[in-house]
């Protein structure tokens, strides 16, 4: 036995869990879901299997389904417990709690109402790529899963392609194809990337290479299991600086220095300190 009995306050435990490997999960993780009052899961029958691993025993508990499609009702029973002074904890599928899972509206309406809500922190396929995928970490966007339909999929893309963070999605392994022949047209085939399969799972695989290399790899595979695709951020336009001081000029004329640099940061997407630094100059050479 891993775990011990912790006396827990009145309120939402949210317990990441394992993505692959049962392993995966913390020590107080296991604490919380050996003492909390009310157990709470989107698959119930996954938990009960992670508990009796661990020998976490569900006896004299109740144990509640909560998925995507509950209704207000569950949340409203959850809510009661809550009140009444019991704790209540939450264990997603697999990883942590509410990352393209369900879980925002019970966590939203629990502590919107002053109750405690708090996260035993664990296992993220999200996070676990970004440590082996070979791109930049120090800043990231996760888009969760694209559409399904090829046009909104392509628009999302689109929208995606100027952002200066490496770019992180799931995906379904039956899309994993078509979704890397649109992001090469949306994206440009040269820009480098990864997709991640199966993460802490005994098949875990990691490819890596442009988005061209990714596709033609996939195309005529047959992929199977959970997949995360990884994108490197663009490169950043070449700034003319030239026009950059003639609009910086033109700015300040109906301006005050502070709301300038902020405008003209934002239009070539530079640090404000920079541009109110080159404002400040200019104001000085005007003067």
């Amino acid at each position: 036995m891993n775990h011990k009995l912790v006396d827990l306050a009145a309120g939402l435990y949210f317990v990441a869990t394992p993505i692959g490997n049962s392993r995966d999960i913390t020590l107080r993780a296991l604490d919380i879901l050996a003492s909390a009052n009310v157990l709470v899961a989107e698959d119930t029958r996954t938990l009960r299997r992670l508990m009796d691993i661990h020998g976490v025993s569900a006896v004299n508990r109740p144990l509640i389904s909560y998925h995507d499609h509950s209704k207000a009702k569950v949340r409203k029973r959850l809510m009661e417990y809550i009140k009444s002074g019991k704790s209540v904890a939450y264990a997603p599928e697999a990883g942590t709690p509410l990352i393209a899972d369900p879980g925002y509206q019970l966590s939203k309406e629990i502590s919107d109402a002053g109750y405690l809500v708090t996260a035993a922190p664990g296992s993220s396929a999200v996070l676990s790529a970004l440590n082996v995928a070979g791109l930049p970490t120090d800043c990231f966007f996760f888009n969760g899963f694209l559409p399904t339909q090829k046009a909104a999929r392509r628009a999302r893309l689109k929208n995606l392609e100027n952002i200066q963070s490496t770019l992180v999605f799931y995906e379904s392994p039956k899309r994993l194809s078509s979704m890397l022949r649109d992001a090469c047209d949306m994206l440009g085939r040269d820009r480098s990337a990864a997709y991640c399969r199966e993460m802490t799972k005994k098949f875990e695989e990691v490819h890596r290479g442009s988005l061209s290399a990714l596709y033609d790899h996939v195309a005529d595979r047959s992929i199977k299991g959970e997949i995360v695709v990884l994108i490197n951020r663009a490169e950043k336009p070449s700034i003319n600086e030239e026009q950059l001081i003639l609009d910086l000029r033109i700015a300040l004329k109906g301006m005050s220095v502070r709301d300038a640099s902020e405008t003209i940061a934002r239009a070539y997407g530079l640090p404000r300190r920079q541009i109110y630094r080159k404002a400040l100059e200019l104001g000085k050479a005007i003067n």
